[in-house]
């Protein structure tokens, strides 16, 4: 099932009742409702945004991940529950006891599918797609010559020319896809507890300041569904800033259509699918990882 996202740009106050969401909106008095159980993400994105703990404890115990996005409205922090899947104890252990052989190929796996979709990208906008073909083709075991970084730095100069310089705090459309890569982050954490893993626990990104590592690895193959709507709102219609209309389009990559495995499922849908996939990876139940194919 696919789950809503609700995003708050304006005051509002939310509370919990009967299991219900419950919108109230200052200037006019409304109030709306929803289903906590029909929810997968809230994005809270102003600061005069009320929430009440009940409501808060509510949207943690089915699994809602819920943003909160900084002064310059950036998403900074979210709430993920603690308990998001009832076998994650033994979860934990098969992932904390990974060989460090299994982490160096499941890498590989993912540069892999990066690189390929990378490539399908941009064939689909028109694009030279062939010339990242050598590189996704010659990965090795954890990407000792680091493959993805050689194709990263083609592909962003031939998706949006040569003077682009990926950053983030670089120019436009650097914020549309910071933007669009925290949103995508929190979808990754989300599946990652609803599958019994710790986000903490990274295959390749080991940063110790990173909290949610194994996410930005989980994520790698899925940014080109993320780069693909910034390209056309960019591109296309010329937006640079982040306006309400940008955060929407944005948001909708949590519903893009995803190829795995011959049939197609939306990306919320799919990354439930890799990371119950790297589960059974971590249990030696499976040597490889459902990933996704962009068409």
């Amino acid at each position: 099932m696919i789950k809503q996202t609700l995003i708050f740009t304006t005051p509002v106050s939310l509370s919990l009742k009967d299991c219900q969401l419950v919108i109230s909106k200052k200037e006019d008095d409304t109030i709306v409702t929803r289903p906590i159980e029909d929810i997968g993400f809230v994005v809270v994105d102003n600061p005069m945004v009320k929430m009440t703990v009940p409501l808060i404890n509510a949207l943690t115990e089915n699994n809602v991940a819920t943003i909160f996005c900084d002064s310059r409205q950036m998403p900074s922090s979210m709430l993920l529950t603690l308990e998001g899947n009832s076998t994650q104890q033994e979860s934990y252990r098969f992932q904390i006891e990974a060989k460090k052989s299994t982490n160096k190929q499941l890498w590989k796996q993912i540069i892999e599918a990066k690189i390929k979709n990378q490539s399908a990208l941009l064939k689909l906008v028109g694009k030279d797609g062939d010339k990242l073909k050598p590189y996704y083709m010659n990965v090795k075991s954890g990407d000792s010559d680091n493959r993805e970084g050689i194709a990263s730095q083609i592909y962003w100069k031939t998706l949006f020319g040569k003077d682009f310089l990926r950053s983030r705090d670089g120019f436009s459309p650097n914020n549309l896809l910071n933007y669009g890569y925290a949103i995508l982050r929190a979808a990754v954490a989300r599946a990652l507890v609803g599958s019994g893993l710790l986000p903490a626990f990274g295959i390749y990104h080991r940063n110790r300041y990173n909290a949610f590592p194994l996410a930005d690895d989980i994520m790698e193959p899925y940014r080109p569904f993320v780069d693909e709507i910034v390209y056309h709102q960019y591109m296309d219609e010329e937006v640079d800033s982040l306006n309400k209309e940008v955060k929407i389009q944005l948001l909708k990559c949590l519903t893009s259509d995803v190829k795995m495995n011959k049939i197609v499922r939306p990306l919320q849908i799919a990354l439930s699918m890799t990371t119950a996939s790297l589960v059974r990876v971590y249990k030696g139940q499976e040597g490889k990882l459902v990933l996704p194919e962009m068409k």
